[in-house]
């Protein structure tokens, strides 16, 4: 069998730094087979300046809404982000399968090598069946008036058929799961459609978009703030709804089981008496920031130092193309860098690996340079200004 060896100036397992003098052993196939001194891996290393690293795990992104690159204006707020979303999408069914093809080739090229994919229709079906990047899928639910609930939630679960259909038929990867059908986020799910969501057998791995902006947190203390004005311009009615005086978070997760693994995305007003709630209820979490996407929508930032501080599982991802420049968790990682300058750059490599990996339950085969394991290979350049993809 012959071997591939890969030698920098750093190598970055998935955890930490190995030893400076470290070589990666692969087979033909990039299946990691050891990480051994140099002065044991003979001729025939492959040798580059910069920083050896697993592929990146994009936990959040919405591949659907590819062709709205560039389309919604930067810093009006979540709110007219949202409706903008709504009114913009309509697209020729052929103009967005180019652009949900252009956007998966922007992230193989980018050292992506597996996502956690929002879904609120097939059009990402066919770029997928491809089978070039292994994806959980989740199908988002969402539906406020509890007249709705049924109605929505079989919408939801005739799209994740489908997906589940072509995943467990077609596509070659390992196993990791059809996908998941998932809350959109708190305000936007009745009840009814929770006990639906939660109940659906499967639902082992679940997703949900988290106090990303601070009406949210508005809304479920008192009913006011921004979101009296999302629900005035969608025409729906909100005169049943009782306003829990807790935040948005401290009002949703309990109705989660505590037997589902939740990746929570943005997080940027969530507060440390939320995160201790959270971390007291057990429920087994993740919280996955995407940077780019809210300086693109509010021009805040999560405060990571906050989640490192109370030991919080973080992820990343890249959101859409709708609320990103690109699709690149080299970018987000540099964006972190520039708010958080003292993150040290293994910790904020494990977000993007091992911790993703494990996330989004792919961490059999992805995350790490352990023997078995087909990671991927990328190699971060020029003190990470660039990215070049190995295996």
């Amino acid at each position: 069998m012959a071997f591939q060896k890969f030698k920098a100036d750093k190598l970055f397992d998935g955890y930490r730094f190995t030893e400076d003098d470290r070589v990666l052993i692969t087979d033909e196939a990039g299946v990691i087979e050891n990480i051994i001194p140099e002065t044991d891996a003979g001729d025939d290393i492959q040798r580059y300046s910069g920083i050896l690293s697993p592929g990146f795990i994009n936990c959040h992104c919405h591949l659907e809404l590819s062709h709205m690159k560039g389309l919604i204006p930067e810093g009006k707020g979540l709110v007219k982000f949202v409706l903008d979303v709504l009114q913009l999408r309509h697209f020729p069914e052929e103009d967005i399968l180019q652009a949900i093809e252009k956007a998966e080739d922007e992230m193989i090229a980018n050292g992506i090598v597996a996502v956690g994919d929002i879904c609120n229709n097939t059009l990402t079906i066919p770029q997928k069946s491809k089978g070039r990047i292994p994806y959980h899928n989740f199908i988002e639910a969402s539906g406020f008036n509890p007249q709705i609930a049924e109605q929505r939630f079989q919408k939801a679960k005739n799209i994740y058929e489908k997906y589940r259909d072509v995943f467990f038929s077609k596509i070659q990867y390992p196993p990791f799961g059809a996908g998941s059908i998932v809350p959109h986020a708190p305000y936007s799910v009745s009840d009814e459609l929770w006990g639906l969501i939660i109940h659906f057998p499967g639902n082992h791995l679940l997703t949900i978009h988290n106090q990303e902006t601070v009406g949210e947190n508005e809304w479920f203390m008192n009913k006011q703030g921004a979101f009296t004005e999302l629900f005035e311009k969608m025409n729906i009615d909100s005169s049943f709804f009782i306003p829990s005086g807790k935040s948005s978070l401290q009002t949703y997760l309990p109705k989660f089981l505590n037997t589902q693994s939740v990746i929570l995305v943005h997080n940027v007003h969530t507060s440390e008496e939320d995160i201790l709630f959270a971390k007291n209820s057990g429920q087994p979490l993740h919280w996955c920031l995407c940077p780019n996407a809210n300086q693109y929508i509010t021009g805040q930032m999560p405060d990571i130092y906050l989640l490192m501080k109370l030991d919080c599982e973080i992820v990343l991802g890249t959101d859409s193309l709708a609320s990103n420049h690109q699709l690149s968790i080299l970018e987000e990682i540099k964006t972190i860098q520039q708010h958080f300058p003292h993150i040290e750059i293994d910790k904020i490599l494990s977000w993007a690996t091992s911790n993703g990996a494990k996330a989004l339950q792919m961490d059999s085969m992805l995350g790490s340079f352990e023997k078995g394991k087909k990671p991927g290979v990328v190699l971060l350049e020029q003190q990470m200004n660039s990215l070049q993809r190995l295996t």
